[in-house]
């Protein structure tokens, strides 16, 4: 089966990120893919390569793709000719639905990975593209497939043909996030800690949807009632350069207890070194990778109630409102409160639950089995 994938960057996020697990996943199986980023490369496209999975970047102007960049995915599809096309994000759903339509009509699935459409978070050509979308999704797209329940219901909501829209989760690969007691002593001895510290994990780059600020002013409260405990934030733009993100840490009193990592190669023996792992986000997030690779990880998670993360963590971890550091301290001072064993046990119990529910294999197989049936010229049904 030959499935084009048309991406609108090569970047490190989300639906990059999961498009390179499927990558991985579906090697076993008779899934030959392609895949087109609309933008420059980015730190994905190495990766995907390396996997043998042939790649075009067009380098199209970020946030503005236009009939060029159509004509250019337009004449790709003629030329490889898939049984399937599935595209990820607003503005590849609209590229790749208009070029398949002018190279012989594929089928489609559209991807969506937002959970948040206010104008607060969002550019305005992403707003434009995701009304465009809207109005276009009776006719261009066979399916829509969304990452989380809130990101089925918000679009829903906002004019998306209802119909086409189902739900696969994020994967999760347990192989690669797993619990790893070397890393624990490991990172503790990088940050030059001891053994007995208590790590508070965030892993998100530095937006303002990912709130750093309530985590930060969190960590303060965190740190009055706790001075065993360090804060360890990790992501892009995430270090000691950011005087927006110093000055946070500086009025909280925590600059002596943050460990600022930037972008990290090996994330899940970061994870794994946590004794909780947390979510500050006030919106935008639909099904949080980090949270699911820490609980994968065995670690327990404290998150705001933002997208599916509630649902995701379900009763083997804490959930806090937005916006509120009191309400996110008081979950990350309970979880740290936990006696050994029941802690150990609440971590146990979020691996099991992404292994019952979100595994990358589960996943994978979802996707292949819907593109097997769109290939067939079968139309899934709404889930």
């Amino acid at each position: 089966m030959k499935v084009v994938h048309v991406i609108t960057g090569l970047k490190m996020g989300g639906a990059e990120v999961m498009l390179l697990r499927l990558l991985k996943q579906l090697r076993s199986h008779d899934y030959d893919p392609y895949v087109v980023g609309l933008t420059e490369p980015g730190p994905v496209s190495d990766e995907i390569v390396g996997l043998g999975v042939p790649l075009e970047a067009l380098s199209a102007k970020r946030g503005a793709p236009g009939p060029a960049t159509v004509y250019s995915v337009a004449r790709i599809l003629r030329r490889v000719r898939p049984d399937v096309v599935q595209t990820w994000m607003y503005h590849s759903d609209l590229i790749g639905g208009l070029a398949a339509r002018a190279a012989g009509n594929p089928p489609v699935a559209w991807g969506l990975h937002h959970s948040n459409l206010s104008p607060a978070f969002n550019k305005r050509s992403t707003l434009v593209t995701a009304r465009t979308c809207a109005r276009l999704s009776r006719v261009l797209p066979a399916a829509i497939v969304c990452c989380a329940e809130s990101t089925r219901r918000l679009h829903a909501e906002f004019g998306y043909d209802e119909d086409k829209l189902l739900v696969i989760p994020n994967g999760f690969d347990l192989d690669t996030f797993r619990p790893d007691p070397v890393a624990r002593a490991d990172v503790r001895r990088e940050l030059g800690l001891p053994n007995e510290t208590r790590l508070i994990g965030l892993i998100a780059r530095f937006h303002p949807q990912k709130d750093h600020e309530t985590f930060i002013r969190a960590a303060g409260i965190v740190r009055a009632q706790r001075d065993d405990t360090h804060f360890v934030l990790c992501g892009d733009f995430l270090d000691w350069n950011n005087a927006e993100l110093v000055g946070w840490i500086e009025r909280a009193g925590v600059r002596d207890r943050c460990h600022l990592l930037g972008r990290r190669s090996d994330v899940g023996r970061i994870q794994a070194s946590f004794d909780v792992a947390a979510l500050s986000s006030q919106g935008g997030e639909a099904m949080p990778l980090t949270i699911g690779e820490a609980m994968a990880c065995g670690v327990p998670c404290a998150v705001t109630d933002v997208g599916d993360a509630a649902r995701l963590v379900g009763d083997t971890g804490r959930v806090a409102p937005p916006r509120d550091p009191q309400a996110l301290a008081a979950a990350c001072l309970e979880l740290l409160s936990l006696p050994a064993d029941a802690s150990a046990r609440l971590g146990a119990a979020a691996r099991r639950r992404i292994a019952e529910r979100y595994s990358l294999p589960v996943v994978a197989d979802r996707y292949w089995e819907l593109h097997e049936h769109l290939a067939l010229g079968i139309i899934p049904c709404a889930a």
